[in-house]
């Protein structure tokens, strides 16, 4: 049997660090044993999915230095690898599973669910919906088929009863059925969900072992009994560990840069990124913190995998980073790092236009355009004192910018130029006043290039994360701010 892994991510915002880490142990998995890495992207939700987020998550990854030998841009035997491009072939499942009497049409709309959820919940019952629950009035089910009602795909799932499901790390994994819905298996739009289109992406691709984070841990039974419905062989279960934030918390743009972009803009080198990542929950035999990819492939044991939360520490990683530029870099491949990481002519390029009509001599540069090759601004609170807005309003603003930018669909100055008028319009300000907190969270200064063409170039890693960092400046927001701030943004 060839061992062959994969990664499925999806392209709905930038390139996470979670992705790379899970990608990173699948492909040693698949190099331990001789076998292949698969990547998949993972697009059926139309409304988010991007070009723009995939080849993100293709360069992100390939800077890391992990290669795949199949996926959307390499080719292979099993293609197509995007989920959008196979859309005939899970309509074509979901049929025979209704034919078997595995799945059925819900013709439910979402007032009547919302209503079956709150009865529920009035009369105390917690547990998932069932088929049965969903079932509606024969007659009524005839009607609404004839009449072509929207409607989804469910999977028909056990009462009662426990499922039992092998993982490598954890051994016997036991989930009450009481607590699994009938999964949507095709949407009203009829695209997959994530569980039918990985099952069956899994099966023809020849899948053997999944290794995926432990918050898929409640989706296996779902998963599970799709291969016993189809009566295909199950791959192999691992749920890796979620990385943590140091307090313990699940890793969240919240409290830690999360996109590969950031770090790379940053100034991280990519092979102390890959190796800090394999340091998450595995170690060398000789428990040594320094290693190449090469030396982690090579001496990779799944079985040393901790099932303790690795703890994603920026400041480890910064430590970790400074070592690889002073012991593997020479003076030349130090120029080399700086070249392609910002000083670079592609880069440059598109900064001279924001300079080259404000300076009259040359040193006039890098007052003008260190924002452009700097990382977080070294700013404190007096830096907003010119700003004629209270403390509170003025990080209100700040934060409903980043949560407007964390839902762009694309990261282009004129798309970044709507949202800001549109918020400069609910807070009633003028676009100059309202840019100005806004010029020094991006900057550094109070006035400098263009901060809309400085947003831009930045790009949206960089540029939430100064966002974040001028709110933490600013003595950041606590809960009960938290909590009217965003009642006051979904009335936007």
């Amino acid at each position: 049997m060839t061992v062959r892994t994969r990664i499925a991510p999806s392209p709905t915002g930038d390139p996470h660090v979670g992705t790379a880490y899970i990608a990173l142990f699948n492909l040693c998995f698949a190099r331990q044993h001789g076998g292949q890495f698969i990547l998949r992207i993972e697009d059926t939700d139309r409304v988010r999915s991007t070009e723009e987020s995939e080849q993100m998550i293709l360069d992100s990854l390939r800077w890391l230095g992990l290669e795949w030998d199949e996926g959307p841009d390499v080719g292979g035997p099993h293609g197509p690898y995007r989920q959008s491009e196979r859309g005939d072939i899970y309509g074509e499942y979901a049929r025979q599973l209704i034919e078997a009497g595995h799945a059925f049409r819900c013709y439910r709309t979402s007032e009547e669910l919302d209503e079956l959820r709150e009865a529920r919940k009035a009369a105390g019952l917690h547990l998932a919906l069932k088929p049965a629950d969903l079932a509606l009035p024969a007659d009524e089910q005839a009607r609404r088929e004839r009449e072509g009602w929207p409607h989804v795909v469910r999977m028909q799932v056990p009462a009662s009863g426990t499922c039992v499901v092998e993982d490598m790390l954890r051994g016997v994994i036991e989930v009450d059925w009481a607590q699994v819905d009938a999964q949507i298996l095709l949407k009203s739009d009829g695209m997959p969900t994530y569980h039918l289109a990985n099952v069956v992406d899994d099966h023809l691709m020849g899948i053997t072992h999944v290794l995926r984070g432990e918050e898929w841990i409640n989706s296996a039974p779902k998963h599970q009994l799709l291969y016993e419905y189809f009566g295909w062989k199950m791959p192999v279960l691992c749920h890796m560990p979620l990385l943590r934030n140091p307090d313990k918390s699940k890793l969240s743009k919240r409290k830690n840069p999360t996109s590969i972009n950031y770090y790379r803009r940053m100034g991280f080198l990519p092979q102390a990124v890959t190796n800090y990542l394999g340091r998450m929950g595995w170690s060398m035999p000789d428990e040594r913190e320094k290693f190449t990819l090469d030396e982690m492939m090579s001496h990779f044991d799944i079985q040393r995998v901790s099932l303790g939360g690795p703890v994603f520490d920026l400041q480890k990683l910064t430590w970790l980073n400074g070592l690889y530029i002073r012991e593997d870099l020479d003076d030349e491949a130090f120029l080399k790092a700086l070249r392609d990481w910002a000083f670079n002519e592609d880069y440059v390029r598109q900064i001279l236009p924001q300079v080259r009509p404000r300076v009259e001599t040359l040193s006039d540069v890098m007052p003008l355009a260190g924002h452009f090759f700097s990382g977080l601004p070294a700013i404190d609170e007096a830096s907003f004192d010119a700003v004629k807005l209270g403390r509170e309003d003025l990080v209100k603003l700040l934060q409903f910018l980043v949560w407007r930018f964390e839902v762009v669909p694309a990261w282009h100055k004129d798309t970044l130029l709507a949202e800001v008028k549109a918020l400069a319009s609910h807070f009633e300000l003028k676009m100059k006043d309202f840019l100005a907190p806004v010029f020094i969270a991006i900057t550094g200064s109070a006035s400098s290039t263009s901060v809309m063409d400085a947003m831009a170039i930045l790009g949206s890693d960089m540029t939430r994360a100064r966002l974040r960092h001028a709110i933490a400046v600013l003595g950041g927001v606590s809960k009960k701010q938290t909590k009217r701030f965003e009642k006051e943004y979904r009335e936007l």
